[in-house]
């Protein structure tokens, strides 16, 4: 579902506000090199560097990457301890070049499945990049939507037990300023790569009126370009946001 339109047309476009991405196939994309998955997921950080960097040229205001589902848990214990020690020397080595390029960071899911190490550091990497003012980087890890739903309705249960809020007021409104993404834009794109066509339980709340684009290009071999495609895209939908916009 790529657009073929000339990418130079994003010069007069504005960008969306966020962008979320489901970065899919890193272990196909070794697989078929008769690689490990270990260098599918190495190649995927650097494909997430490009995007992070080519967002942030193009204004984008927020971008939210799916790192770490929940169901990752699932998979082998070989595999999950690669994706523990890959997102351990990502906040190491990344930290610095993001505040050099005005990059604000914000960690989204449970990490408490994460070692004492992972989560400190997850903590001082957002504290030292609180105050940039350019793109706005959500890295969503062992983040599930469901598990965000059911983390809202709690606190909003806990609010109403102390009295602090009024079961007459809750509205959607309200049970978004308790998400995982409260005080940050709506999402206005979803892309998704390697060609899977499901949401696989991410940002469930947030994507009630987002724009889906999935990309048959394993992430690994997603680009700059990809993204242009996938903007172009999003710019030639007619969003409605459930009105008829004046049509009988």
């Amino acid at each position: 579902m790529s657009s073929k339109k000339d990418s130079g047309n994003l010069s007069v476009m504005p960008p969306p506000k966020h962008i979320a991405i489901i970065m899919d196939g890193n272990g196909r994309w070794a697989k078929s090199r008769h690689l490990p998955r270990s260098r599918g997921h190495q190649k995927g950080v650097q494909t997430v560097r490009k995007i992070v960097k080519h967002c942030a040229k193009l204004g984008v205001n927020t971008l939210t990457l799916f790192a770490f589902s929940s169901e990752n848990m699932k998979r082998s214990r070989d595999e999950v301890g690669l994706l523990f020690k890959l997102f351990l020397s990502v906040l190491k080595t990344e930290t610095g070049k993001l505040k050099d390029n005005n990059i604000r960071l914000k960690i989204i899911g449970d990490l408490s499945v994460f070692t004492p190490e992972i989560i400190a550091l997850a903590q001082e990497a957002e504290a030292s990049l609180q105050s940039n003012t350019g793109l706005t980087l959500v890295i969503a890890a062992n983040y599930g939507g469901q598990w965000d739903i059911t983390e809202s309705a709690k606190k909003i249960a806990i609010d109403v037990s102390n009295g602090a809020l009024d079961p007459d007021n809750i509205n959607a409104a309200l049970f978004n300023q308790y998400t995982a993404l409260s005080g940050l834009p709506e999402v206005d794109l979803l892309i998704r790569t390697s060609g899977e066509v499901r949401l696989s339980n991410f940002l469930l709340w947030d994507l009630a009126y987002s724009e889906f684009y999935f990309s048959k290009t394993l992430w690994p071999d997603f680009n700059e370009q990809s993204l242009d495609d996938a903007i172009l895209d999003f710019h030639s939908r007619d969003r409605r946001f459930g009105e008829r916009n004046g049509e009988e």
